[in-house]
């Protein structure tokens, strides 16, 4: 077949994929307390099933041109000089903060029982590198309504091992970054953002993401952009690069990307550790890695998505506000969120507080709400050190952590996802509002 055959008839297949997408897809009308109000969704169009079938037709299975395209694409929108695919945020947590292992990164290297300082009310996948690399987390409080670090207790925490801090933006609302970075600075700390809920918030008018030695997103189906699963790690520094493309791909030295054999020009010349001068490259490892490769499949996908992400950010935003403006009235009940003043949060969740005088509970409104098809979250793990994975770890506690505690007991979240539409929001807000009158 000739290249302009193929090229016609993968054209004709794409434009097969973008009917049938636009068949199967139809949407229905919404009926209040039967059709699903869910808290996440991915939002997806007939391009990005067409940018899919269009990746899978090469049948390069592993990370190819679109993974290529789409780690150029997404650190330039990021404002990131690079940006390494993986195949989760989770991985990318732990991409980024092994990348700190490293002993290219000569004094700054962390080192088996340093010390990392992260919150206690987060994802367990913030934390879980800190212990699975050997570091030791330092759990500080958070505040209410941002959720995000408390900053004073941050400095308290700082002691003569600690090294780092890796810190979310919780629900996508930025944390200090002000503080977080003064304190860094004076103390030289690294830091590592874990924006996998933010992706396009800004702090003061800059990204976040673009503040830390490293960031993590996650493009899991309830993300901004989704991938199905994926993730990524971006970063200026080569060196780091280097090193999360070593831990990412089973700790090798070489950086060839798959199907290429000899990019570096040496393959046959180098002289490594204790091994022969002129061990085959692309079988010397610098790094006990891993192999947390993404597909090319999965890149095509985020390719097309990275276009509808300015949309996606702007729905969100919309949705949270009409949420907020509809349950302001109930604030002598609840708790609402607010954006960390400095912030222009991309709001992943609405978070809600039930306030201890309430006369009913946590627990009953979100029964309440499931009961209506209305879909709700936890804020996470609650306090993570009440969780059976996180009693007996080592870790040190800066003070009592009675906001994790609260936050364990009395919050949870709603949906502001782009597929809710506006009467899928006023039937949230008029759940809420019948259950706080009742």
């Amino acid at each position: 077949m000739t290249a302009s055959a193929e090229r016609d008839l993968r054209d004709q297949i794409l434009a097969l994929t973008r009917a049938h997408h636009a068949a199967a897809n139809a949407q229905t009308a919404f009926v209040p307390g039967e059709t699903p109000v869910p808290v996440t969704r991915r939002v997806w169009d007939a391009e990005d099933v067409a940018s899919l079938v269009d990746a899978s037709l090469d049948f390069w299975l592993t990370a190819g041109r679109y993974a290529r395209r789409f780690e150029s694409e997404f650190a330039t929108v990021f404002g990131r000089r690079y940006a390494r695919l993986v195949n989760s945020g989770s991985s990318a947590n732990l991409v980024a903060l092994a990348s700190l292992t490293s002993p290219l990164m000569k004094e700054k290297r962390l080192l088996p029982g340093d010390e990392v300082i992260t919150v206690a009310s987060g994802f367990p996948t913030t934390v879980n590198p800190i212990l699975q690399l050997g570091l030791v987390p330092v759990f500080v409080d958070v505040e209410v309504p941002t959720y995000n670090v408390d900053v004073e207790a941050l400095a308290e925490a700082i002691g003569p091992r600690t090294r780092a801090i890796m810190l979310a933006h919780t629900l996508g609302n930025p944390f200090n970054l002000d503080r977080v970075m003064e304190l860094a600075r004076a103390h030289d700390l690294l830091v590592i953002e874990d924006c996998c809920d933010a992706l396009g918030a800004s702090w003061r008018g800059q990204g976040v993401g673009t503040f830390g030695i490293a960031a993590t997103v996650s493009f899991y189906p309830a993300h901004h952009i989704t991938m199905g699963e994926g993730g990524a790690v971006l970063m200026d520094k080569p060196l780091v690069m280097r090193a999360a493309e070593s831990f990412r791909d089973w700790g090798r030295d070489c950086f060839c990307e798959p199907g290429q054999d000899n990019s570096c020009g040496r393959r046959f010349s180098w002289k490594l550790g204790d091994l022969p001068e002129g061990f085959d490259h692309k079988y010397i490892y610098t790094h006990i890695g891993y192999n947390l490769k993404a597909t090319d499949m999965q890149a095509a996908v985020g390719v097309s998505q990275l276009t509808k992400l300015p949309g996606f950010i702007a729905a969100r935003r919309a949705n949270f506000d009409r949420l907020w403006k509809a349950l302001a009235p109930l604030q002598h009940l609840l708790i609402l969120p607010e954006a960390t003043p400095g912030s222009d949060p991309s709001w992943f969740g609405f978070p809600i507080a039930v306030r201890e005088d309430a006369p009913f509970t946590r627990n009953a409104m979100v029964r309440h709400l499931e009961d209506r098809r209305i879909g709700t979250r936890l804020l996470f793990g609650g306090n993570l050190l009440r969780q059976p994975a996180y009693r007996d770890v080592p870790r040190r506690q800066v003070g009592d952590l009675h906001m994790s505690d609260f936050v364990m007991n009395n919050v949870f979240w709603i949906g502001v996802h782009p597929a809710l539409t506006d009467p899928m929001i006023d039937f949230m807000a008029e759940t809420i509002t019948d259950f706080c009158r009742q």
